[in-house]
Order: structure tokens, then C-alpha cells, then sequence
């Protein structure tokens, strides 16, 4: 029987061989990989060793683990899980200010170079569209504002067209949505925060680096105070629920 380090060397082996298949263009964004037991016989190492390698290499966002069809590499940009960044702020104790800080950093940078690129990516200014449609059609429903909200800044980093900026945005707005899911029935502003969704969106759409920029840096600023009103908040269930008024067809279209 394998001790724990002989089976963590064997997984470190199939990572190896795997990001050398990967340099060396043997294996390209999209392709299968072998089965596990054909992974095993070439490797020459066990079946478990291949999954716990597969498992490390599926956290780093190499690779896909596609249940009954296999295992793919990564097609499309690049991801970055959240679950280091998550130990981090467990282990040190992020503040609100630091990941709004941090945010800021990275976010109003981002905006501006989607607004320089969005001529090269009209389909991927519809997307921050559809997501700022989306904002306005769940305002009654924060956990799905939520969702919209994640996905519409990811979408303006895919129009900044930067793998590496892309998989940093996708890796901090999976760590702040898992702090934003506490708070977020205890919002009371999504209509202001849906509004400025659409102010960076507009001015995306509109090729203006300098507003695009102004238009995330007060975003982040107000949502900061407001997320801060929201942990404070009490908890009870009659004050859980937004004070929001519903999305009217005029809010919504103009995001086209």
C-alpha cells in the first residue's frame, strides 16, 4: 500500500506530464485526455494517483472533469479557482476595506481597457448588456441580482481581452461573492447599485476609457459604504427582505 507522500509524488507526476504535454503542443485548449486507467498504464502510476492529479490540475482551471464524458483541457479563457485566495482570507482575516481596495486596483484598470477594446469585441459588449438587463429584471430577487452582478464584471474583463486580468477578476469575484451571499436580502439600494451598472456599461459601449474608469471607481466606492450598512444591519427576518421598487420596461431596454 502507497504511503501519503508516495501517492502525493505520483499525482505530482501526472501534473507534470500533463503541463509538459501542454508546452509542448501535444495537448491543446479542448482536447480529451486519455481515460484514467490508460492515464495509469502510461504514467505508471495508479488509478488514484491520476484522480487526485486530475483533481489538482481541475483547481488550478487546466483542466475540465466532465462526469461520463471525461477529462478536457481547459477550452476558452483561462480560470483561477478561489479556493487559495478563500484560505488566505480565513488565515489573515480580510477586511472589507482591503478586498474593495484590491477591487478598485483591479476593476477601474480593467474598465478602462474594455472601453479601448470594445470595437474589437461587439459580442462581448452584448454580454455586459444582457447582464445589466438582467440587474434590472431581478431586483426583486437579490440572490439572482447577485448572479447578474458577478457575471457583469466578468463579462467587461472579457472585453478588456487579457487572459491573465480575466482569470484575476474571475478568481477575486468568486472570493467576494461568497461574502456578498450574507448580506445581499439586506440590501436596500439595488436599484442604485443597478443604475451604475448600467453608467459603466453605457460608457464601455461608448469607447470612453476616462469615464468607463470614473463610472467603476464610484461604483466600487458607493458599494463599499452601502455593503458596510448591510453587515450592520439587523438580522431579523422582517428587515432581511430589499426595499427596492420593480424594474420598469424603460430602465430595462435602455441597457440596450
Amino acid at each position: 500500500m502507497r504511503k501519503p507522500s508516495e501517492k502525493l509524488a505520483a499525482a505530482e507526476i501526472v501534473v507534470s506530464r500533463v503541463r509538459s504535454s501542454i508546452e509542448s503542443g501535444e495537448l491543446r485548449s479542448g482536447d480529451r485526455l486519455p481515460a484514467e486507467r490508460e492515464l495509469a498504464r502510461r504514467l505508471g502510476v495508479s488509478r488514484p494517483s491520476v484522480r487526485s492529479g486530475l483533481k489538482s490540475l481541475a483547481a488550478m482551471g487546466v483542466v475540465q472533469i466532465r462526469q461520463g464524458a471525461g477529462t478536457f483541457i481547459t477550452a476558452g479563457p483561462p480560470t483561477l479557482g478561489s479556493e487559495p485566495l478563500s484560505f488566505l482570507a480565513a488565515l489573515h482575516g480580510f477586511t472589507r476595506a482591503q478586498m474593495f481596495e484590491a477591487r478598485h486596483v483591479l476593476e477601474v484598470t480593467v474598465a478602462g481597457i474594455a472601453a479601448e477594446r470594445a470595437k474589437q469585441s461587439p459580442e462581448r459588449v452584448i454580454a455586459i448588456s444582457d447582464e445589466t438587463t438582467g440587474m434590472f429584471a431581478s431586483l426583486e430577487d437579490p440572490d439572482r441580482f447577485l448572479d447578474h452582478d458577478i457575471r457583469f464584471h466578468r463579462a467587461v474583463a472579457a472585453v478588456a481581452d487579457n487572459p491573465i486580468l480575466s482569470s484575476l477578476v474571475e478568481m477575486v469575484s468568486a472570493l467576494f461573492r461568497e461574502l456578498r451571499q450574507g448580506t445581499i436580502r439586506r440590501a436596500r439600494d439595488l436599484r442604485q447599485a443597478a443604475d451604475e451598472h448600467l453608467a459603466i456599461y453605457q460608457a464601455i459601449r461608448a469607447h470612453d476609457p476616462e469615464r468607463s474608469r470614473r463610472a467603476m471607481s464610484d461604483h466600487l466606492q458607493r458599494a463599499q459604504k452601502s455593503q458596510a450598512q448591510e453587515e450592520s444591519a439587523p438580522t431579523d427576518p422582517r428587515n432581511a427582505e430589499p426595499s427596492v421598487q420593480p424594474a420598469t420596461l424603460a430602465a430595462q431596454g435602455s441597457a440596450r
